[in-house]
């Protein structure tokens, strides 16, 4: 390119030249050569622009950092967008490093979090389409999956048993301890209810002989113990920590999670799940699969940073304290269970209730179907 640049350089001086000395001759043959000079200029003024051109563009390609850009960008404009609906509690707490790194663009897909102010909505939620995945009660993941006639899977299970025995004495020390003692409890006819009674029978009590005091609320609950003296409770996490900051010297005496373990009965305390519908997962098997392990590392986050992990779980609006939720999460049981250790864990404790009352389930146990198999 300098070459030819040179040799039009030489053509337009020939050509100045040649018009500076010429005689003067007819109009018709100065216009020529006023034209042979237009035309020389014109050719080395394309052929600089031209020059110009090649320039930037092996600029362009020499310059990695616009290129990485370009291509960010475009990995950006391709992240898929999940819907995902929670309780607050236990079964949603899981989410929050997730959802906060999604925020941030740090995870392979874009995840919306929206809190339901109860389990009614999640399952209003998911026959409408209006949420791709839901973190939601596991018995109410079997009722959604015999409404819909098998349309929902379980693809993990979120949270195992948040069930505590509290008292405010020292005289329960196990399940047996609890034979002729009165029990404050909330969640009559529900899953509470339920496995409570399941584990007073395995650990040898008639449910008869534990007097159990049902209210409405957990709160009721802790409104109880606080005015009598020496009180036992049935309660959930995050109401254990709650009462333990009302109640002077309340202790947690049984660990129910702990006690279904000791059973060693081939299942688990399963209280929570994820649920998607089957052809959410079918229509996308990669982003299911990358929500899964992106959960499980936001799960592992929260479990080994408390501190840091209860920020996060407030600034979500799954707890509404930080103080709470950082006390709350080492009892919570906050996991990412999947494939065969999920079906194992969750079919079990579906036939308990199953047994227990068959609509608590939804009227019939899900067949295998219900558990996704990556």
């Amino acid at each position: 390119m300098s070459r030819i640049l040179k040799l039009l350089t030489m053509l337009l001086i020939a050509a100045f030249v040649i018009s500076g000395c010429a005689v003067k001759k007819t109009d018709p043959e100065k216009e020529v050569k006023e034209e042979v000079s237009e035309s020389a200029e014109n050719a080395l003024t394309e052929a600089a622009e031209t020059e110009v051109k090649e320039k930037e563009a092996e600029t362009a390609i020499e310059d990695p950092a616009e290129t990485t850009v370009a291509e960010t960008t475009a990995e950006e404009t391709e992240k898929q967008e999940i819907k995902i609906m929670a309780l607050s509690g236990p079964t949603g707490m899981g989410l929050a490093k997730l959802i906060d790194d999604s925020e941030q663009g740090l995870t392979a897909n874009s995840y919306q979090l929206s809190i339901a102010a109860a389990p009614d909505n999640l399952v209003a939620a998911a026959t409408k389409g209006e949420a791709d995945i839901l973190a939601m009660p596991s018995n109410l993941a079997s009722v959604l999956w015999n409404k819909t006639e098998g349309n929902f899977q379980v693809i993990a299970v979120n949270t195992l048993g948040v069930l505590y025995i509290v008292e405010n004495g020292e005289t329960i020390q196990s399940i047996e301890d609890l034979k002729g003692k009165k029990v404050f409890a909330s969640g009559k006819g529900a899953t509470p209810e339920y496995a409570f009674q399941y584990l007073l029978s395995e650990y040898g009590l008639d449910p008869e002989d534990v007097e159990i005091e049902w209210k409405a609320e957990h709160a009721e609950v802790v409104s109880a113990m606080a005015v009598e003296e020496n009180s036992i409770a049935l309660l959930p996490q995050p109401f254990v920590t709650v009462a333990s900051s009302k109640i002077e010297n309340l202790r947690i005496a049984i660990d129910l999670n702990e006690a279904w373990s000791n059973l060693k009965n081939d299942s688990a305390f399963v209280m929570g799940v994820m649920v998607a519908s089957k052809d959410f997962v079918i229509e996308n098997p990669e982003v299911t699969q990358a929500f899964l392990e992106e959960y499980a590392s936001s799960v592992a986050y929260v479990n080994d940073n408390p501190s840091e992990g209860s920020k996060l779980v407030e600034k979500h609006q799954i707890l509404e304290k930080a103080a709470v939720a950082e006390k709350a999460i080492p009892y919570c049981n906050i996991v990412c269970l999947t494939g065969a250790e999920m079906e194992s864990a969750l079919s079990g404790y579906l036939e308990v209730l199953f047994t227990a009352n068959p609509q608590s389930v939804g009227g019939a146990l899900p067949d295998e179907t219900f558990y996704f198999k990556p």
